[in-house]
């Protein structure tokens, strides 16, 4: 799996990139999420260089597929290796919102979105109460 700097853009689209495809659908619906939310510009990479990162994770988890074609899209082992590049803990807010996001755009949380979002914020020691504070001001 390619590797990105620790806390980098990248590393950050990798685990959007990881949302996006988990319930083995790509939903226009998520992009113009993304799109909507300027979320591009939040993370710091044009949108070109997001496709590039997205295309790349398509790849990588292709090369890991089972010799049937089986991919293992929630793999423990490849989930955490892609969440742990992210440690600074306001990235990881950051990236806890965004997902939810995205996860949100077709009006539907699939249940592979949520268990990955789940596990996600119990690998970071996240809580929804987390993200409320962080992101909702009043």
């Amino acid at each position: 799996m390619k590797n990105y700097p620790t806390n980098s853009p990248e590393a950050l689209a990798r685990i959007l990139a990881m949302f996006m495809i988990t319930d083995g659908e790509m939903e226009a619906h998520e992009i113009e999420s993304m799109e909507s939310l300027n979320v591009y510009e939040i993370i710091g990479l044009s949108r070109k260089r997001f496709i590039e990162v997205l295309t790349k994770y398509c790849d990588d988890i292709s090369d890991e597929a089972e010799n049937d074609g089986t991919i293992h899209l929630l793999s423990p082992q490849r989930v955490n290796e892609v969440l742990d590049v992210i440690t600074d803990r306001s990235k990881r807010l950051l990236c806890c919102a965004i997902a939810l996001d995205i996860c949100k755009a077709d009006s539907a949380i699939s249940d592979p979105e949520m268990l990955l979002l789940r596990h996600m914020m119990q690998h970071w020691q996240l809580s929804l109460e987390d993200l409320e504070n962080e992101f909702i001001r009043q």
